[in-house]
């Protein structure tokens, strides 16, 4: 039973791995024994933006929708799907705007991350601009070269192994473009790999830069 003002939502049928098939009445099949997962559009995530529009934080779509409901923040963009309560139906926040000037958190530098790598450089070679499959270091770790962003690099397998430990200043490879570190909210979403194409306006890292 559902009290007055609360937000109920529909499940989400999560397909049975054996069959193909969702359970009966929304709740998924169990296939010898085993119980599958329900993932509730309330913990999708949602993008947040001070009311400057500076990204500040990736939060759930409860949370987002708490800020919203309390008037501290108003809905930029939505996803597909609608959450309602018996009092009310709103759209699925996928980015929310503060109504207020917040502080913007200290974050410290990104970790490094291989998919990260990729999704900064838009997953081609940063050598012959083809498919990439791998990672390098511009500066070889051979030759005192560091695992840092700034160093590191997407590569086809082509060019890795023909760079081998050679240095840039033989002039036999040369880089496309200059490595740099992200956003460290550009990482969150990057490793999430499900970042929607509208996050791209306020974190352009996550937006292919072919050159």
């Amino acid at each position: 039973m559902t009290s007055p003002g609360a937000v109920a939502y529909a499940r989400r049928s999560v397909a049975d791995p054996v069959n193909g098939r969702a359970g009966a009445n929304g709740h998924p099949a169990r296939p010898h024994g085993k119980v599958s997962r329900v993932r509730s559009v309330l913990s999708e995530r949602a993008l947040v933006l001070n009311v400057t529009y500076q990204p500040l934080s990736i939060t759930t779509v409860r949370r987002a929708l708490l800020l919203v409901l309390a008037g501290k923040a108003d809905v930029i963009h939505t996803r597909p799907g609608s959450i309602r309560s018996p009092r009310m139906s709103m759209s699925v926040p996928s980015i929310v705007r503060l109504t207020y000037h917040a502080r913007a958190p200290y974050r410290r530098r990104a970790p490094l991350h291989r998919r990260a790598v990729f999704a900064r450089d838009a997953y081609r070679c940063q050598y012959c601009g083809s498919r990439a499959e791998c990672i390098d270091h511009v500066h070889p770790r051979s030759r005192g070269g560091e695992h840092t962003w700034e160093n590191v690099v997407a590569c086809c397998r082509s060019c890795n192994v023909g760079k081998g430990d050679s240095l840039l200043s033989a002039g036999r490879y040369r880089l496309r473009r200059t490595p740099y570190a992200p956003e460290p909210l550009a990482v969150v979403a990057a490793m999430r790999g499900d970042a929607p194409t509208e996050w791209t306006d306020y974190l352009p890292q996550l937006r292919p830069q072919l050159v």
